[in-house]
């Protein structure tokens, strides 16, 4: 990104408040802290070769609100706690892969929650490569997945009987797509007339979840807004998205959810990344998973969940998702995070939030804004490009001057890179990445 000089900044000014092409539109700003609350990543903790020292350290650099995690491995529920306690961090916490024994989860749950320290509960992960063994069968990959949908809704069943715990989400468990008989876990609650095997009216969860990899191989490479399509709620998704779990499920077509009903569902996404290679380097992967978490909230996902802290060292293969070598060796990724939380900052949520009127000249398909406002009452418009290559050149007007005008870039450090006095337009250059213009 660049920036251009002030003297042309101020004509950029007059020229922009005399173009009648753009008008400006007024936005209701988000709360800072439910977009930062919205960062999440997938973390063993203190298991499979990860350090719990080194997490707290990794969860205080990079600001990430919230770990996916379950009862797999060998984590200690105190682990959870001194986590918790040094960091503020909060979990949701789910069965895992394989994972039947509801009775166990709960039990960890009340620890969490006594501490504030629960977000969710999540159901099992992806059935089609970890079956589970339930009400006496197996279920799952290529089997019948009714006894996976029966787990679930007994997880969703047990969690809302619970007085304690009634009061946290259940997210649906994952690759719901995969099924091969029409259980009805594309739907939170089978809809009568569904035709489903499991009978209408059968609950399975608050909030769909999907593993969405914005690089995936039903769609490779890199390309123009790949986190943005990854997002896509509908059929013009490219990945293993939304659509492909709750609209028309990828394996055998069944029906579910219309896509105007799919883009006000509640979503989660649980796992998402990209592993260094060819055109994805360290560098390229940094700048996605900034966007990643910017696109997925702008297009209503409440929650995203990164894989991973850091990188396995318990399996083979390319482990480079990491926001961490296996070493902890921060990657670009981590410090670009940390930039990022560290520039939007903010510990109270807004309760009331205002609005902001602005116009983007020039804004191509790549273009996108997040408009947010932080507890002590400045807004933070995020503008983020999303060219695979190239750069975009627009305007970014306001209705009024403002004293001072903040612009920073993650991607060159945490501090403003250009401040404005008495302006009420800007100009930028971006490629890749976010920029915050804070007024």
């Amino acid at each position: 990104m660049k920036f251009i000089s002030l003297p042309a900044l101020l004509l950029a000014t007059l020229c922009f408040s005399s173009d009648r092409a753009v008008p400006l539109k007024k936005v209701k700003a988000v709360s800072t802290s439910q977009f930062l609350n919205s960062i999440g990543v997938n973390s063993a903790i203190s298991s499979r070769g990860e350090n719990l020292e080194k997490t707290i350290e990794a969860i205080k650099y990079t600001g990430i609100r919230w770990i996916r995690s379950g009862y797999e491995g060998s984590v200690s529920i105190d682990d959870y706690k001194t986590l918790h306690r040094e960091t503020g961090i909060k979990y949701s916490y789910g069965l895992m892969s394989g994972g039947t024994d509801i009775s166990r989860l709960l039990k960890d749950a009340h620890v969490l929650a006594g501490i504030d320290a629960l977000l969710a509960f999540e159901g099992v992960n992806e059935p089609n490569n970890w079956p589970v063994n339930y009400d006496g069968k197996k279920s799952g990959k290529n089997e019948s997945w009714v006894g996976a949908a029966k787990l679930q809704n007994a997880l969703y069943s047990a969690v809302k009987a619970d007085a304690a715990l009634k009061k946290y989400p259940v997210w649906n468990l994952t690759e719901g797509g995969a099924q091969t008989d029409n259980a009805g876990l594309q739907y939170l609650t089978i809809p009568a007339g569904a035709n489903t095997v499991m009978p209408a009216g059968t609950r399975y969860a608050d909030y769909a979840t999907c593993h969405n990899y914005f690089s995936h191989p039903s769609h490779p490479g890199l390309y123009d807004n790949q986190t943005w399509n990854a997002a896509e709620p509908g059929k013009l998704c490219k990945v293993d998205g939304l659509y492909g779990n709750y609209g028309k499920t990828w394996a055998h077509k069944f029906t579910g959810y219309t896509e105007n009903q799919l883009a006000e569902l509640p979503k989660v996404t649980t796992e998402t990344g990209v592993t260094i290679q060819g055109d994805f380097t360290e560098e390229k992967q940094a700048r996605l998973y900034l966007n990643l978490y910017l696109a997925q909230f702008k297009r209503k996902w409440s929650y995203t969940s990164v894989y991973l802290l850091r990188d396995r060292s318990d399996e083979d293969g390319n482990q480079s998702f990491g926001f961490y070598q296996k070493d902890y060796t921060p990657r670009k990724a981590a410090l670009y995070l940390h930039n990022l939380t560290k520039i939007l900052t903010d510990k109270s949520v807004t309760k009331k939030t205002g609005s902001l009127a602005y116009a983007i000249a020039g804004q191509p398909e790549t273009v996108h804004d997040l408009l947010l406002q932080n507890s002590n009452g400045k807004f933070q418009l995020v503008i983020w490009d999303e060219k695979a290559s190239g750069t975009d050149e627009l305007k970014v007007g306001f209705g009024k001057k403002y004293s001072t005008i903040k612009v920073y870039d993650p991607t060159l450090g945490e501090s403003e890179q250009q401040i404005l006095k008495n302006a009420d337009s800007l100009i930028l250059t971006l490629s890749d990445h976010p920029v915050v213009i804070e007024l």
